[in-house]
């Protein structure tokens, strides 16, 4: 099969993955003498730090993607392929992928991470996760989709399975789900479903550290745990989730949970390309690499963002944190060092620049770590929302992404509370079996 890209005298940068990563590559790249390929599973780039507000009905999903071919479009020598690379052929300098084999002279792995199950298919089949935003409106349906069948439960300790909601995980994903979901259990589910009461919704965050947000300061961990706790989330820290069947959640203390919608942002691992040594992968399926992103033994061969366990960073001996901001730098950084090589100049060894980390609980509700500064409340608010409305691609998607904040802070009216899945003859079919598999226990 033919992958269809001309050949060039300009030499090839294939690139897997168009995530921060990935597109900044190409942004770097662009119109320096180089012919880039950009193969992705998706044709457009997702803005994953809001992908909670999609699941939970707060923005629309069109407002945090932009087409690939859109961004590039008056980039020449700059082609999209929709697909994935299955395997890497080094001796061959070749990409085995769903729609041919791509030849390179440059390979660059920026496939990012998925979740991270720990190996229980149970909760890999029946929990929602959201790192994508085929996976956030999947979620979002769910959510709506229990709030309905709760209506018509035929008993009180099925209803209570519907609208009970546990959260796993207790990173910046968790916290912010978790806080926006009380927020609309207190603001807006009662006036869509006055016939349920919301006093006897529990939103249930389950952390296996001692603290929420374990990658900030200490400061800000216990600012968030508050502000959740004044939102009226229940907190389960030094907590781990054993298994899952879709209507109980077992913690490992013996605890049980009946809930129907078991929320997964525990955990994540590298999406790996079948081609490397064993010995490349690291802790999280992070592919090992130099202080070049080069990946360790290749000269041709890169790792960059959440797929990279870097060595060489005096700052990070353990890898550098899997956040946007690190997969930014380094795809600048090797974009430059590309440009370097092709002017006959050496490497330059990446070193990471810390700018600081932030977390959103709810309206008025922030926590900003700075390199050496801490704070919280309505200006940490502001700033979040300035910097991620500053990242979103595109205009029109800035515009769509303010025009929401500002309505929904002004009416608390989220109008976006749809259920948009599976035909309902289907569903309804599925629910009945359900429904008689409850009542059997």
């Amino acid at each position: 099969m033919k992958s269809n890209i001309p050949d060039s005298d300009k030499q090839r940068v294939v690139i897997a993955g168009g995530g921060f990563a990935g597109l900044n590559l190409c942004e770097t790249l662009r119109k320096k003498g180089f012919q880039v390929v950009l193969i992705d599973v998706h044709n457009f780039h997702q803005f994953q730090p809001l992908f909670y507000q999609v699941a939970t009905a707060g923005l629309e999903p069109s407002s945090i993607v932009f087409p690939f071919r859109k961004i590039f479009q008056d980039h020449p020598d700059f082609y999209v392929r929709y697909g994935s690379v299955d395997k890497v052929l080094p001796e061959r300098k070749v990409v085995q992928t769903t729609f041919g084999e791509v030849e390179y002279d440059y390979f660059v792995v920026a496939t990012g991470a998925g979740n991270n199950f720990f190996g229980n298919e149970h909760i890999a089949n029946l929990s929602l996760p959201m790192k994508s935003i085929s996976e956030a409106l999947s979620l979002r349906n769910a959510i709506f989709e229990n709030f309905e069948k709760a209506i018509t439960a035929s008993s009180e300790e099925e209803r209570q399975m519907y609208l009970n909601l546990v959260v796993v995980g207790g990173g910046p994903t968790g916290v912010e789900v978790s806080g926006t979901l009380a927020e609309m259990k207190r603001y807006i589910l009662p006036k869509d479903y006055p016939d349920l009461d919301f006093s006897q919704m529990h939103i249930i965050l389950v952390e296996g550290t001692d603290k929420v947000l374990n990658g900030m300061s200490e400061k800000s961990s216990g600012k968030a745990l508050s502000y959740l706790r004044k939102l009226g989330v229940e907190i389960r820290l030094n907590s781990l989730v054993s298994d899952y069947d879709g209507k109980t959640v077992q913690l490992k203390n013996g605890e049980t949970i009946n809930c129907a919608s078991l929320v997964w942002a525990a955990g994540i691992t590298g999406n790996l390309i079948d081609g490397f040594d064993k010995d490349l992968i690291q802790r999280g399926g992070r592919v090992l690499t130099n202080a070049f992103s080069q990946v360790q033994g290749y000269s041709d061969i890169f790792a960059i963002g959440d797929i990279s366990l870097m060595h060489g960073d005096p700052d990070y001996e353990k890898g550098h944190p899997q956040l946007a901001q690190v997969a930014i730098q380094q795809a600048k950084h090797l974009g430059k060092n590309l440009i370097r090589k092709k002017e006959g100049k050496q490497f330059k060894p990446f070193r990471y620049k810390n700018l600081g980390s932030m977390a959103t609980v709810g309206r008025n509700k922030a926590v900003v770590d700075l390199p050496r500064h801490s704070f919280g409340g309505f200006f940490a608010w502001l700033v979040w929302m300035l910097v991620h409305l500053r990242s979103i691609l595109g205009v029109k998607n800035k515009i769509l992404v303010f025009f929401n904040w500002v309505w929904n802070y002004m009416t608390y009216n989220l109008s976006l509370r749809l259920i948009i899945q599976r035909p309902l003859k289907r569903s309804l079919e599925e629910e009945v079996k359900k429904r008689e598999e409850f009542q059997d226990t």
